[in-house]
């Protein structure tokens, strides 16, 4: 008897975990995404407000040079600071960005992504 109960027990547990994960066959949601901001990136975890601001140059080009330069030139800023592509707008400050690669290259796809299309929002 101990054992039927058991089965019993077994059978509508695994039969009621795979209903929830069907979800009525409704498509899978990841709720754990978040929308990356590339405004919030720029200026915080990033740290690129220290070189660079939207309109004047400071220690590197200014946001709106980069990104009228990147269009010009088709030029991937992703590729870029995951040092996968030579710079293109400001070469002679190549060394100085290089410390920042240890922060770039530790961002996500989409974190990157969002930088770029932060960016890319500065071009007129």
């Amino acid at each position: 008897m101990k054992r039927i109960l058991l089965l019993t027990f077994i059978i509508t547990f695994t039969s009621c975990k795979k209903e929830t994960e069907n979800n009525y066959g409704q498509p899978k949601q990841d709720n754990t995404a978040v929308a990356i901001s590339g405004q919030e990136l720029f200026e915080g975890k990033g740290t690129c407000t220290a070189c660079h601001l939207p309109d004047q140059k400071v220690i590197g080009p200014s946001i709106t040079e980069i990104a009228k330069i990147y269009q010009e030139k088709k030029g991937s800023i992703v590729a870029f600071l995951k040092e996968e592509s030579e710079p293109i707008v400001d070469p002679s400050q190549y060394e100085v960005m290089k410390t920042n690669f240890a922060i770039t290259k530790k961002m996500s796809d989409e974190e990157l992504q969002a930088l770029e299309d932060y960016i890319y929002s500065f071009s007129k």
